[in-house]
């Protein structure tokens, strides 16, 4: 997906103080929090990035740890629930729930039955009478704490969704997320979100098609990094103060057609049905072949490593949720599992490894008034995001969290 290449005014290392403002009202700042799916933090060393770089330079910076596993909507709801995965229930990006047998979670699937474990921030805001808006987040676009029927026209009872939302579509330009944010912080105080999610999924697609050391991606990175532009000197046309966090959900490993690990050469279907391939694959046995299966996974694989589901090492926080499949196996990070051997030769990029890995790491950086400037912090985990989001938009700590804000709290200017 291309974006507009238009030049844009350099960004300003505090985009909260680029503008006098109006006379006629003074704005208090906004919390903008950006996703850039799939954004390593070792990518804004490739000189394709000024304003992410000026931005990081004027701000607070880290290379973040994500939540296992390291894909996209676990990660990107972990980022707003201040949960990992296995509590907050979007455990893999297509999972099954015994309560629903049959059926398939997918990147698509909108009932709120499968989200309304964990209580996204935009929900807890509107609760307190904070407005919210998304341009896009995984999620966002669910009626959440509501009740879907289970027939067509699949009625939704209850719920709460952000004031304004837009219907994921990779086909709208970045350039068009970023105006949708500006026009909706145009409006006057009485409906001008307090909290809002933008979304780019452009550097994860490069990555995914091209692999991460590929120009592919560094093209990507100078696309969103001009939208990013695009955003800074809208808010200083404005006079918006806004504290802008900007992260990436995980990060992206190469992998190849020779590092694959062909899953029918592993185990046989008569025994268990495969729920996911990929850096990793889980399976569901075939009701009284768990003897077969064991026989099969549980012993020693090249690059590979399988556990029953209690079993998973403890420092992954996975595999007490009744979403993750009974048997779980991890790749080496670059290797590849996939139901049968390659067609034909490939070299393309992967995420979901282990969490750890230099490479899955991801992008943090936050900018505005809230923040010391030139600071770099310690790696930290994602789930520390939403307590610290809670503190830039005025909520109360969460109770129960698996994060908290401590990582932050020498850097915060003011809470």
């Amino acid at each position: 997906m291309a974006v507009a290449g238009c030049a844009t005014a350099p960004a300003p290392s505090a985009p909260a103080a680029v503008a006098a403002q109006p006379a006629a009202e003074q704005r208090g700042p906004v919390t903008i929090l950006v996703s850039i799916d799939g954004f390593r933090p070792d990518y804004l060393d490739r000189d394709a990035s000024p304003n992410l770089s000026r931005l990081a330079a004027g701000g607070v910076s880290a290379a973040m740890r994500p939540s296992f596993p390291s894909k996209t909507f676990p990660n990107h709801w972990s980022l707003v629930t201040g949960l990992r995965p296995d509590r907050h229930g979007i455990v893999a990006n297509n999972m099954e729930d015994p309560a629903r047998p049959g059926e398939l979670f997918t990147m698509a699937t909108e009932d709120p039955f499968w989200w309304n474990t964990a209580e996204p921030l935009w929900v807890t805001a509107e609760k307190a009478g904070i407005r919210t808006a998304a341009m896009f987040w995984p999620g966002s676009a669910v009626g959440w704490g509501g009740t879907r029927a289970s027939a067509w026209p699949y009625t939704l009872t209850g719920g709460t969704r952000p004031s304004d939302w837009q219907q994921f579509t990779q086909q709208m330009p970045n350039e068009n997320r970023v105006r949708a944010v500006i026009d909706w912080l145009r409006r006057p105080a009485a409906t001008r979100p307090g909290f809002v999610t933008l979304y780019f999924d452009t550097v994860d697609t490069a990555g995914h098609e091209y692999g991460p050391a590929s120009d592919k991606v560094t093209a990507a990175v100078g696309e969103v990094d001009r939208a990013i532009g695009e955003l800074v000197a809208g808010l200083a046309e404005l006079g918006q103060p806004a504290n802008l966090v900007i992260v990436a959900d995980h990060g992206m490993a190469p992998t190849s057609s020779d590092r694959v690990i062909p899953l029918d050469q592993l185990i046989s279907a008569s025994d268990a049905r495969i729920i996911e391939a990929g850096p990793y694959a889980s399976f569901a046995p075939v009701p009284d072949h768990e003897r077969a299966v064991e026989a099969a996974l549980l012993k020693p694989h090249a690059h590979l490593q399988c556990w029953r589901k209690a079993e998973i090492p403890a420092r992954f926080h996975y595999g007490a949720n009744v979403r993750v499949p009974p048997y779980f196996c991890l790749a080496d990070d670059g290797w590849m599992t996939m139901k049968t051997a390659p067609a034909k030769p490939f070299t393309r990029g992967e995420h979901g490894y282990d969490n750890d890995q230099a490479d899955m790491r991801a992008l943090f950086i936050a900018n505005g008034p809230a923040f010391a400037h030139g600071k770099v912090l310690p790696s930290f985990d994602n789930v520390d995001v939403a307590p610290l989001l809670r503190d830039l938009i005025g909520l109360p700590a969460g109770t129960a969290l698996d994060g908290d804000d401590k990582p932050f709290r020498g850097v915060l200017t003011r809470k």
